[in-house]
C-alpha cells in the first residue's frame, strides 16, 4: 500500500510540531526549572486521580472484579485522595515529592559506589588498575551525598538536566522532519 505524498507531508509536519513542543517545554524547563517541576507533580496528581477515578468506576460499575477486591478499593481511594491532595497544596507536593526522590537516588548511589568500591578492593587482583573503579565509586558517594544534603537543589539540576534532553530530542526530531519532507519533495 503505497503512502500518498501529502499523508507523508503531514507526518513531518507532526514530526516537527513534535520537535517544537520538546523545544519549548526544553527551554521552560531551563528557564523555570521550580515551576517545571511543579507542572511534572501537577501531571501526576492528574495520572492518580484518573487511574483512582476509573479504579473504583472498573470495581464498582466495570465488572473489574479480582481476587483481591477491597486491597483494589482502598488502592484506587488512596490514589484518588493522593491525587486531590496534591491539587490542593501543589508546592508541599513538589517539595515533598522531590525530597523522597532525591533521597532515594541519593541512597541508592550511596550503595552502588560503597559496592564497586568494597568489591574492586576485595577483589583487587583480578583487576590491572582498581583506580578508576575507586574514582568511580567516590564519585557515586558524592553524588549521593549531594542529593542526600541539597534534595531540592539536585531535583532542580535534575529537572534541567532533563530540559536540555528534550532540546537535544527536539533538534532531532527537527532532522527527522527535515528529511522526511525532502522525501516527499523528491517523490
Amino acid at each position: 500500500m503505497a503512502v500518498s505524498t501529502e499523508t507523508k507531508r503531514r507526518f513531518a509536519a507532526a514530526t516537527a510540531l513534535r520537535g517544537v513542543l520538546m523545544l519549548l517545554a526544553g527551554l521552560y524547563t531551563l528557564i523555570w526549572p521550580g515551576q517545571a517541576l511543579t507542572v511534572l507533580v501537577l501531571f501526576g496528581g492528574i495520572l492518580l486521580i484518573v487511574d483512582g477515578v476509573l479504579g473504583l468506576w472498573s470495581l464498582t460499575f466495570g465488572g473489574g472484579k479480582s481476587g483481591n477486591y477491597w486491597f483494589d478499593v482502598v488502592a484506587n481511594a488512596l490514589s484518588l485522595i493522593l491525587g486531590i491532595l496534591i491539587f490542593i497544596s501543589p508546592l508541599i507536593a513538589t517539595i515533598l515529592t522531590a525530597s523522597l526522590l532525591a533521597t532515594l537516588v541519593g541512597i541508592v548511589a550511596l550503595g552502588v559506589g560503597i559496592m564497586q568500591m568494597v568489591v574492586v578492593v576485595r577483589e583487587r587482583a583480578l583487576y590491572a588498575h582498581i583506580w578508576p573503579v575507586i574514582l568511580s565509586g567516590v564519585s557515586y558517594v558524592v553524588i549521593g551525598l549531594v542529593f542526600l544534603f541539597f534534595p531540592l537543589v539536585s531535583t532542580t539540576v535534575m529537572v534541567m538536566f532533563g530540559g536540555i534532553m528534550l532540546i537535544v530530542l527536539s533538534l532531532g526530531l527537527f532532522g527527522w522532519a527535515w528529511k522526511l519532507y525532502q522525501r516527499t519533495r523528491s517523490a
